[in-house]
């Protein structure tokens, strides 16, 4: 790894651990993510792969992948899955339905207490494939940092 690589890890790794100013604490309430056996997944359907224009890889090598998460306004994601458990930063977001491969809904945060103040951090289990709706006005953007050697 070079040390421009190492830097951007350290970084990426400091934002998203450390809390920011902004960030009212995790989510009101759990978000009921699936998750399973990845090994079950087919591969053609990782997000970097399935969707493509929604994830973009900044970092990767053998102890975690580094994701920007972009969806557009009304965008509708392609079906995809997450195979290592996460962090993710979120940085803009509006509401939005999480539906599974069955097109069942997962989360709709429409119907949660209240939407998390932005920014926020939060902890993911490997995801089963699903795909996400943005129903606002603005983009979805988060980090990812997928942690490949970690326990599931």
């Amino acid at each position: 790894m070079t040390r421009l690589h190492l830097t951007l890890a350290l970084a990426l790794a400091a934002l998203v651990i450390t809390p920011t100013a902004r960030a009212q604490g995790p989510p009101a309430q759990p978000l009921p993510y699936q998750t399973g056996d990845p090994a079950d997944w087919p591969p053609e359907l990782d997000a970097v792969i399935a969707a493509p224009n929604n994830h973009t890889v900044l970092l990767e090598n053998d102890h975690v992948r580094v994701l920007e998460v972009r969806l557009a306004p009304h965008e509708v994601e392609a079906l995809h899955h997450h195979r290592w458990p996460s962090v993710l930063y979120v940085m803009e977001a509006g509401h939005f339905i999480d539906r599974d491969a069955d097109g069942r809904v997962i989360v709709d945060t429409r119907d949660m207490e209240r939407f998390p103040p932005l920014p926020f951090t939060m902890w993911k289990d490997a995801e089963a494939p699903h795909s996400v709706e943005n129903l606002s006005d603005a983009p979805i953007r988060l980090v990812r940092v997928e942690l490949k050697q970690a326990r599931r």
